[in-house]
Parts: structure tokens; sequence; C-alpha cells
């Protein structure tokens, strides 16, 4: 079992820490950060008026395992930079936890009927976790996201709740 806690500033190093490699940077956050990863920036993110960064917590442990983020910015609630950080606690099947966790809180502070999130279409675990919870690809706003001299599809999709 899991559960989110805010994320504070005894959270960065960690985060700091799993975030290995610009690529890891990009797919976790898209270009809101500059890799490094710094303490700066994660300053700045904490204070973002509309986003509510989580830590990813072990309810058993007590140990934070990942980072996700609630962003009520734009005309949907978004699932944004979610990301299991503790690579022993991947693979077990708690990305539709997560995710079941982010509506639920979404829901209590807020009145909507619909949810958003963007995936890398690379990155097919996720889509296809996001595809069994209920996200449907909206193809006329997906996009291509360049990465040095790669395109990677820019999957945005919609659950209705």
């Amino acid at each position: 079992m899991i559960k989110l806690e805010p994320f504070i500033k005894e959270d960065f190093q960690r985060l700091i820490n799993w975030i290995d490699s610009e690529r890891a940077l990009i797919q976790f956050a898209g270009p809101i950060f500059s890799y490094p990863l710094k303490t700066k920036q994660l300053e700045d993110y904490v204070n973002k008026k509309g986003l509510e960064p989580k830590k990813i917590v072990d309810i058993e442990s007590g140990k934070a395992i990942g980072h996700c983020e609630l962003n009520f910015q734009n005309e949907y609630p978004r699932l944004s930079r979610i990301l299991i950080g503790d690579k022993n606690y991947r693979g077990k099947g708690l990305g539709k936890n997560i995710v079941r966790l982010m509506i639920q809180e979404i829901q209590s502070k807020a009145a909507v009927d619909k949810v958003d999130l963007r995936a890398f279409g690379w990155n097919e675990n996720a889509v296809r976790l996001y595809k069994n919870e209920g996200f449907e690809i909206q193809t006329e706003v997906t996009g291509q996201f360049k990465f040095h001299d790669e395109s990677w599809t820019n999957l945005y999709m919609i659950k209705q709740l």
C-alpha cells in the first residue's frame, strides 16, 4: 500500500539522486527543469501556483519511493511527473494505485468531470497502464517532442470521471 504526502525541501536530494541522466529528467518532467536537476530548481518548483508536488510513500516501511504532481494549471486537472524512483518498487503494479490515489486527491480538491495527462509514446508500459485506467488518447492534440536528434510522440490523454 502507498500514500501521497507533500513533497518538501527534505525530499529534494532524494529526487535529484533518482534523476541520473538528461533523458531520465525529460522523461520525468518534460522541459520544465534543466539537467542536472538542482535544489534551486526544486525550490522554485514547489512554490509554483497551481502545482501540488507529492512524494509517494510505502505505508509499510514509511519509505519515500517516488514522486508525482497534481497540476491544476490547465483546462482539466493533470496527473504529472509520475516517477517510481526507487527501482526496487518498479514492476510491482503500483502505477495503477498511484493513478487512482492522484485522481482521488484531485476529486477531493475540485469538482471535476475529467483529468488529463501526457506520456511519451515510446513509454509503452505507462501508456498501457493509463489506457487500462480509462484514459483515452486525444489524437488531435498529440504532438512531437524533440530530444536532441530524436522525435518523441507526446500523447495527450483524457479520462472521464
